[in-house]
């Protein structure tokens, strides 16, 4: 329940501190007088777009707390656990939101949340209604919330909801690839000759990494050769050739050797250079022997640089880009080449999601039928509390022809207030009188499976009679025994039916408008009911005091 309230600087509330008690609450007062404020307020707390033209005149920001106490905080311990905010302690939740003109701060637990985790929050805290609110009843969506309540399905519809998903996602990943066979089939054609023109090029790293020296020497053959053959005839080439000096000297420094041994130490390197220059020679006759200038070898030469440009260009910056891109290229196709056993193997995924899904809302729709005649009868007890004596309620199921998010029915209200006239859809009810009562008879109904804490109803007895109005507010007192009901009123016979009556009246303060919150009893009680009947004297006294029944 709602333990403390505190508004400052909304509207004409320059502050406003509330400990509301447990049970059913009357808020009244002359027109004007603030009680939207308190319905501003609570409506700001539970994360309502703020509007800086309600700060009061003069003041920088507005501020509203409140404190709930809750006898089951698990859910949303977790929601604050998962957001990094500190838990409730002792069933305590404290809320707080700050508005000024260049923004607005939000906060609980004393912790800076999003407005989007306030909503989530305080969303499951406080059920409003009001005149306008009434005309949700009408949406079919809404009317299989209220079913799903009543039937208590909240984990029949969860496991309904992600076999749902699974199905929706396994019939998705299906079409998508069946949609794309000729986007694939254009794609194959491509990849393929992809594939084709690369291993048709054949190169390896061994041809690639010698290919641009290869073609240089081909290129350059005749001038090689004409600079190389003198080198081997220098070494090689005559008498008076570098080897037959070195061998010359190699023998005469044998001689030397022989004569004196000690010149052995700086003699000995003179073979080892005659072996370098005979490896040299040797190498020099094999470079020539190796050099083409057969054009055809250059020209095929050129073509294979060609064509690796080529591929370079097309397909990666260097060999190893291009070998990455063909192996990418193969898994391509090795994926659209088996995208018949892929259709297949995703037919039967989605079959099997399907059937899956079957199970699931075959369990959902059970329980609503079987619900179904239990809410009608329970809405008919309270209905006829509320003055309809004679009204038909059917709760009527419709079967879709796919499978929704909601399940695998509609569901449609259909209401007759009147006897004799057929029944119809509520959303064809004009009368927002007839709607609200509705309303708090489902309210009434459901009042066993709501946990939200506060129920707040702003005139939702507004265009009824006053005995239908009586009848309103004994079905909130009642309410008022599995929740906290605040109801803001005009009418006495409601007012006076609560367990504790509130007063909001306006008055000056240092010189300007104020308004003010207080729980009224006894004889002041009396005299606001008098007020709200419009009327004075012994025989009004009387009436007021007869409207009580404590």
């Amino acid at each position: 329940m709602l333990t403390l309230l505190k508004i400052r600087n909304l509207a004409l509330v320059d502050e406003l501190v509330w400990e509301p008690e447990a049970g059913f609450l009357s808020i009244t007062g002359e027109t004007g007088a603030g009680k939207s404020v308190i319905m501003g307020g609570i409506s700001l707390l539970m994360g309502e777009r703020a509007d800086k033209g309600r700060i009061r005149s003069g003041e920088s920001q507005c501020t509203l707390e409140a404190a709930f106490h809750l006898n089951n905080t698990v859910h949303i311990d977790a929601l604050l656990e998962e957001a990094g905010i500190p838990p409730c302690e002792d069933g305590e939740l404290l809320l707080r939101r700050t508005i000024t003109a260049t923004g607005n701060r939000q906060f609980i637990n004393n912790a800076a949340v999003t407005l989007q985790l306030l909503r989530k929050v305080a969303g499951g805290l406080v059920d409003m209604h009001h005149p306008e609110a009434h005309r949700s009843l009408t949406s079919q969506e809404r009317q299989l919330d209220l079913l799903d309540a009543y039937a208590e399905n909240v984990q029949t519809l969860a496991a309904y909801q992600v076999a749902y998903r699974a199905w929706l996602d396994a019939r998705a990943a299906y079409r998508e690839l069946q949609e794309n066979e000729m986007a694939n089939e254009r794609e194959l054609d491509f990849l393929r000759h992809q594939v084709q023109e690369i291993e048709d090029a054949a190169f390896t790293a061994d041809e690639v990494s010698g290919l641009e020296a290869g073609w240089q020497r081909a290129r350059n053959a005749s001038r090689l050769r004409d600079t190389a053959l003198p080198m081997a005839h220098l070494l090689d080439g005559d008498d008076n050739s570098i080897l037959n000096r070195m061998r010359q000297l190699v023998r005469l420094g044998r001689e030397l050797e022989r004569l004196d041994a000690d010149t052995a130490k700086w003699l000995a390197p003179m073979e080892g250079l005659v072996d370098e220059l005979n490896d040299l020679s040797a190498n020099i006759e094999d470079y020539v022997d190796n050099l083409s200038s057969d054009p055809q070898e250059l020209a095929r030469l050129e073509e294979r640089i060609s064509l690796l440009d080529t591929l370079k260009r097309k397909y990666g910056a260097d060999f190893e880009a291009i070998q990455e891109h063909l192996i990418a290229c193969r898994e391509k196709l090795d994926a659209i080449d088996n995208r018949e056993e892929k259709l297949a193997e995703l037919a039967e995924t989605e079959r099997a999601r399907k059937a899956e899904l079957k199970v699931a809302a075959a369990a959902l729709t059970t329980s609503r039928k079987k619900a179904a005649p239990k809410l009608q009868d329970a809405f008919l007890e309270h209905a006829r509390q509320l003055g309809f004596r004679q009204s038909l309620f059917e709760v009527a199921l419709t079967t879709l022809d796919e499978p929704g998010p909601h399940g695998a029915e509609a569901v449609d209200f259909l209401f007759g207030p009147n006897p004799g006239e057929p029944l119809k859809a509520l959303r064809l009810i004009a009368s927002s009188g007839e709607l609200a009562r509705v309303m708090l008879a489902l309210k009434s109904a459901l009042a066993g499976q709501d946990d939200t804490p506060l129920l707040v109803f702003d005139e939702i007895d507004a265009n009824v009679g006053g005995e239908i109005a009586r009848a309103v507010g004994l079905k909130m007192r009642e309410l008022g025994q599995e929740h906290q009901v605040i109801a803001i009123t005009h009418f006495p016979q409601v007012a006076a039916l609560a367990n504790h009556h509130y007063l909001i009246s306006k008055g000056l303060s240092d010189g300007r408008t104020v308004s003010r919150l207080n729980e009224v009893a006894g004889n002041e009680r009396i005299s606001e009911l008098m007020r709200m009947l419009g009327t004075g004297g012994p025989t009004a006294e009387a009436h007021a005091r007869g409207l009580l029944l404590d």
